[in-house]
């Protein structure tokens, strides 16, 4: 533990920290603010919300897309292509995303002339600070779903959020709710401890398992963050932990704040008993405080991993004061967020078109778990997500994988890494063939698209899975000539 202690405390502050300058946003004096990296879903939404306050809004991207276009329409300035041009004495302070570095020439031009820069993470934080009543939403997987799931709960309470998401969802109009209370929700990412940022007055973990190694190494680091995030929980405040995390009671021992467990124990403080699913693998559970039945929750969301989500996002709010009527309401109006077993369309007759996001093997085993009780050959469509991923859970991925009918698999997505790994996305698709798995390489979405729409056939379902942009796959599949209903969400 003292090695995760040495980590933490060399990872607690970023190299660009130092350009802050101890900057703190005055959100009632908007000022102009300019984002780096700005089409990331977080990015746009926190861009969005200063909008909303009346900030004067400027990002600039890599490339166009599905986020920047909509902030363009919402009157935000768009540059495409990152350079110093784009930064001007008339910016008060900027913002940046991790996957922009300090040798960015924006970033270095900002620094240059002084302009305080805050990363993604603590301008978040300070959102969260001026909210009493605030949500955080932690766990290596089901952040965003279980995020959605608090926000219907605390609507149908009638508290009126304000909610940074990191996906759409379609029943706020995005990614992001600005509200009128004093309830503040937010995903809290793991990632480079960016929730170290963050102070909440409810604090939620789902669980812990290995992800993002090529930062935290080792389990015992990424156990070490994650209890420096449960500390940051408010004295008093509440912090709910699934109950199948590894050595849990050392874990979260000696916080100042009330700690939950939550999951399929019957020794938990809020369970999940009688769990049973439906022909499409909707769950159905009871729902148990102690010992006492609260009532039967009918999901609208498949999969067994979202029973956890629901319990965890139900036992927060109650603990917060809502009651089991609006816990039960707000879970059964969930109807999920976008790019979760998302169905986009069908082609011809009946090849029925669904976008993912999972990127990690444990994601991508939740999906098949719930596209397996279709009717359907299923065929997956895998973007691999950079190199170290790649690296990490190759046997992973192959073994997950193997449980699907086809494979297609793209080139790598780079994200914020350079190829000197020696990892290849054919590699991946060898292996498969080895396991006698119907496995293709095929580099561009554009091939994949082609080829797709040769080979499938009636009776067989198309995932498209990963979270770089490998939906741009099912976005043109269901735009296709080939595609007899459409689903998807402009």
């Amino acid at each position: 533990m003292d090695q995760a202690k040495d980590f933490l405390a060399g990872n607690a502050i970023r190299t660009d920290r130092d350009y802050s300058k101890g900057f703190r946003v005055d959100f009632a004096k908007p000022c102009r603010v300019h984002f780096m990296g700005i089409g990331g879903i977080s990015m746009s939404s926190l861009a969005q919300f200063l909008k909303e306050k009346g900030f004067d809004v400027s990002g600039s991207d890599k490339s166009e897309g599905k986020n920047t276009l909509r902030l363009r329409e919402q009157g935000i300035k768009i540059m495409i292509g990152q350079g110093p041009q784009n930064i001007s004495d008339e910016i008060d302070f900027c913002v940046n995303t991790a996957a922009v570095h300090p040798d960015n020439p924006e970033y270095v031009e900002a620094a240059r002339r002084g302009i305080p820069i805050l990363n993604r993470a603590e301008l978040l934080g300070q959102f969260m600070a001026q909210y009493p009543d605030s949500y955080g939403i932690s766990g290596t997987h089901g952040k965003t779903t279980t995020t959605g799931m608090v926000t219907e709960i605390l609507v149908a309470a009638g508290a009126d959020p304000t909610v940074s998401i990191g996906g759409m969802q379609e029943s706020i109009g995005g990614n992001l709710r600005v509200g009128r209370s004093e309830y503040f929700v937010a995903e809290a990412c793991e990632y480079s401890n960016s929730y170290h940022h963050m102070y909440p007055k409810v604090g939620i973990i789902l669980n812990i398992r290995p992800d993002h190694m090529e930062f935290f190494h080792t389990m015992e680091n990424l156990r070490a963050s994650f209890r420096r995030y449960a500390e940051n929980v408010a004295p008093g405040g509440i912090l709910i932990v699934e109950d199948a995390i590894e050595d849990l009671e050392t874990l979260f021992r000696g916080l100042p704040c009330r700690v939950i467990t939550v999951g399929k124990k019957e020794t938990s403080d809020y369970s999940a008993r009688n769990i049973t699913e439906t022909k499409l693998g909707l769950g159905r559970f009871d729902f148990y405080r102690g010992e006492e039945c609260l009532g039967r929750i009918e999901l609208d969301v498949p999969g067994a991993h979202n029973v956890t989500n629901a319990l965890a996002a139900g036992a927060a709010a109650m603990e917060d004061g809502v009651p089991f009527e609006a816990v039960k309401k707000g879970l059964e109006n969930f109807k999920g967020v976008r790019r979760r077993f998302e169905k986009r369309g069908i082609l011809r007759e009946d090849i029925p078109v669904f976008d993912d996001f999972g990127h990690h093997p444990e994601e991508i085993l939740a999906t098949w778990e719930v596209a397996h009780h279709y009717p359907y050959r299923l065929t997956c469509i895998f973007q691999p997500y950079t190199y170290s991923r790649t690296r990490d859970c190759f046997d992973e991925f192959v073994d997950v994988l193997a449980h699907y009918d086809r494979v297609v698999i793209s080139d790598i997505m780079p994200a914020r890494e350079t190829d000197d790994l020696g990892m290849h996305a054919s590699q991946l698709v060898n292996a498969l063939k080895d396991r006698g798995v119907e496995a293709y390489y095929i580099p561009t979405f554009e091939e994949i698209e082609k080829f797709i729409l040769e080979k499938a056939v009636n009776g067989e379902m198309l995932i498209t899975t990963g979270c770089g942009n490998v939906d741009l796959v099912a976005d043109a599949l269901v735009a296709s000539d080939l595609c007899t209903s459409s689903t998807a969400q402009n």
